[in-house]
Order: structure tokens, then sequence, then C-alpha cells
């Protein structure tokens, strides 16, 4: 009888405590073009440096930014000297999330050879996404003295 009575007042218990309100979800803003890139790009933050790479084995800067686009069936050309004759220049001040960003940097030759993608834009505060040899697939500042002094040009694509 006293199992009884205790199963009572615990179910009576638990009832009370449920939620007879129903859950309304709030409806997502679609993300625009630009962030599902960005999103898309950050997805291979930490994978190593490859040349020539476009999986999560491996990849190389221009490969972050290829994968990236491609994901959105946006089709971009495969070396980052290339895809810098794509899209319209832009100033940086103007630069936001989803444009790219194109340096020269100490040991090329021929001119740009490394891309990254803008993250953010905050102030002035540039953010990107690109590849290193040395570190794989991180985020930089643009203000960093190395990156600020390879910078070539920005480019909007989108």
């Amino acid at each position: 009888m006293k199992r009884v009575l205790l199963l009572l007042v615990v179910s009576l218990f638990l009832g009370a405590c449920s939620s007879s309100q129903k859950v309304v979800s709030k409806s997502v803003k679609p993300q625009t073009k630009a962030e599902r890139i960005v999103s898309n790009a950050l997805n291979y933050k930490g994978v190593r440096y490859k040349f020539g790479g476009t999986t999560k084995r491996g990849m190389d800067c221009s490969g972050v930014i290829y994968v990236a686009f491609w994901e959105e069936n946006f089709q971009m050309p495969r070396i980052s000297r290339d895809m810098a004759k794509r899209g319209k220049k832009i100033s940086l001040n103007t630069a936001k999330k989803g444009d790219l960003l194109f340096f020269k940097t100490p040991n090329s030759r021929r001119g740009i050879n490394h891309v990254g993608l803008v993250v953010s834009n905050s102030r002035g505060k540039i953010q990107f996404i690109h590849a290193t040899s040395s570190k794989g697939v991180i985020i930089s500042f643009l203000s960093e003295k190395y990156w600020k002094k390879a910078f070539v040009k920005a480019i909007k694509v989108l």
C-alpha cells in the first residue's frame, strides 16, 4: 500500500513539472551565400597543409577557397593567381565576409601566390581563413606585420 501511495505521489509530482506549452521555434533567417562559403571554409580549420590538397587530409591556401566555393556550386579557379583575376577589386575598408584577399609572400617570384577568405571585418580589423605551410588551415588578422606587408589586393566575387 505504501508503494502504491509513493508511486502516486511521485507520478503527480513529475506530471506537475511537465509543461503543456508548445515550443514555438523561431524562423531562422537563411544564411547568405557568403556566410555559407565562410562556414564551409571554417569546417577545414586545423587541417594540415598539403601542397595541391583539397581534402581534410591536407589543403593548401587556394584549396581551402576552391572547396569552400565549390560546396556552394560556385566555380573558382584552382590557383590563387588565377583567382585574383576574378571579381571586382575593392578597398579594404569595404571588405566583407566572403571577399578574397591576395598576397605576394617573400618567397614568390611570380607575383600573387597566396589567398585568404575574409571571415570578418570589424572596425577595420580583418580576419581571414587560409592555409600556411607551417600551421595548416588557420585564421589570421590582416594587421599582422607579415600579412600586412605581403598584401596585394582584395576582391569581391559574390
